[in-house]
């Protein structure tokens, strides 16, 4: 067993297994608490590497493409702190996670665990149901329906609509950005009838907008990777298309992969259903004249 101990948390690797389990400590961010233990299999991973520094070094696992349906729906976009792969490492203890990343990058050589892609998630991703309170919004998930409950402070066309609930069957895909603090973030739930709105975050039914709390607000990312974790894997998608945005290493597939879109036809009859919409809305006085004209000039975008 190799094992080290840090304020940030705890590695233990036991030849088959990389067990992480959060520290307790305040300075480890929330998101990572949140989420709790993770136990990785040898097979998802793809390396491991000891970043040593004068005050902290930096312990981090590499897993494969397409292994961790976490890192598939946050697409390399969660903050460096609040990456549950990568481990603070007091100086006095570098030797310690050197050993630790030896015996790691040992047995996957001895195993001969591919670095390859692979084909179906190695990793559960954040156990059901879960629920987090964003500052758009309630969003739960509880295997098989997403509910988002809209908050006082949401948009109206938002409120409007009343809570949304959408099947994971229904799906086509989940869109998450960070809110950075700086700049907003979403959680947005792509459907086979919204997969062409072009509406944004504040106004899409669809999507919850992250404009609080930042580190509340991270808390999102479990529901985006609970629910990516049970939608079809980015193995069975079509080829890339030219311009697709491609995993790095390490890295997981972008969340905003295109989808096949569906015939054209079915592609009006939707476009329509969303021009009937948002006439509703206009006529009850729930969008301005202004917010119509812009979600309409949308849609016929799309014609």
């Amino acid at each position: 067993m190799a094992e080290i101990i840090q304020r940030d948390g705890t590695w233990a690797f036991d030849g088959s297994t990389v067990r992480i389990t959060p520290g307790l400590h305040r300075s480890v961010p929330l998101f990572r608490q949140t989420y709790g233990e993770i136990a990785v299999p040898l097979d998802a991973v793809s390396g491991v590497v000891f970043e040593p520094d004068r005050r902290r070094g930096r312990l981090r696992l590499r897993l494969r493409e397409g292994a961790d349906p976490l890192l598939q729906a946050t697409g390399g976009r969660l903050p460096d702190a609040a990456d549950p792969y990568r481990l603070t490492v007091d100086t006095d203890r570098a030797g310690v996670a050197e050993y630790v990343a030896e015996e790691i990058r040992h047995a996957l050589l001895l195993d001969g665990v591919p670095r390859e892609p692979v084909e179906r998630y190695l990793l559960p991703g954040p156990p059901v149901p879960v629920s987090v309170r964003s500052s758009d919004g309630l969003v739960s998930f509880d295997g098989t329906r997403v509910r988002i409950d809209w908050a006082e402070t949401s948009g109206r066309v938002k409120r409007a609509t009343g809570p949304r609930i959408i099947a994971v069957a229904d799906l086509v895909r989940v869109e998450w950005l960070p809110n950075s603090g700086h700049e907003d973030g979403f959680l947005r739930f792509v459907t086979r009838e919204t997969v062409f709105s072009e509406l944004p975050p504040e106004k899409d039914p669809y999507a919850l907008d992250l404009w609080g709390s930042a580190r509340r607000d991270l808390l999102t990312a479990l529901v985006a990777a609970a629910v990516t974790a049970r939608l079809p894997h980015p193995s069975t998608r079509a080829a890339a298309r030219p311009g697709e945005v491609r995993p790095g290493e390490g890295g997981a597939a972008s969340c905003r992969a295109p989808a096949v879109p569906p015939p054209r036809a079915d592609r009006h009859d939707v476009l329509l259903r969303r021009l009937r919409e948002l006439g509703q809305l206009h006529r009850d006085g729930v969008l301005t004249d202004e917010e119509f004209a812009r979600a309409k000039a949308a849609v016929l975008k799309d014609f």
